[in-house]
């Protein structure tokens, strides 16, 4: 196995390189992240997707007279809409390389991941291909919201906050 000369002149040889050896080697080739400077994008992002969002739901309160509770479901529809359309033409993924972690908004990230997952995998069919793997990054998510709908559901049965019949 040939060996590496580590910058205090002593050979290591690979195979009996340890982590911390392998740490030591590769630190001073590591690019220092900006984390400032990323905290602060994901944040305007963030809040522009928010933003956009609610000017969505003020557009439907204006424009079909509806309350803030009538405009929320279409307003979520709209932005998982826009979010799917910008995935499909490689869009999103080039305003998440740059805002970071700001477009991991709910709704619009999980809409990202969902689409992004079937886009991958539709050369191997709609069934195998895309109903197969689309739901593999996801489908913690939707399995905790049923369950968590579910469990909510039963206890307002049994408290009698059944609702409106």
């Amino acid at each position: 196995m040939p060996s590496k000369t580590k910058k205090s002149g002593v050979k290591l040889r690979l195979d009996t390189l340890t982590p911390k050896d392998y740490e030591d080697l590769s630190k001073p080739y590591v690019p220092s992240r900006p984390v400032f400077k990323n905290c602060v994008r994901a944040f305007l992002s963030g809040g522009l997707i928010c933003v956009i969002g609610q000017g969505v739901q003020e557009a439907f309160m204006a424009i079909f007279n509806m309350t803030s509770k009538q405009a929320a479901s279409p307003t979520v529809a709209v932005m998982i809409l826009i979010s799917v359309i910008l995935t499909s033409f490689g869009v999103y993924d080039k305003i998440a390389q740059w805002c970071g972690a700001g477009t991991a908004v709910p709704v619009t990230g999980f809409a990202n991941s969902m689409c992004s997952a079937a886009l991958e995998h539709r050369a191997e069919g709609l069934v195998l291909g895309v109903g197969g793997n689309m739901f593999k990054l996801a489908g913690s998510v939707i399995v905790f919201g049923v369950v968590a709908a579910f469990v909510v559901g039963v206890v307002s049965a049994i408290m009698g906050w059944g609702g409106a019949h």
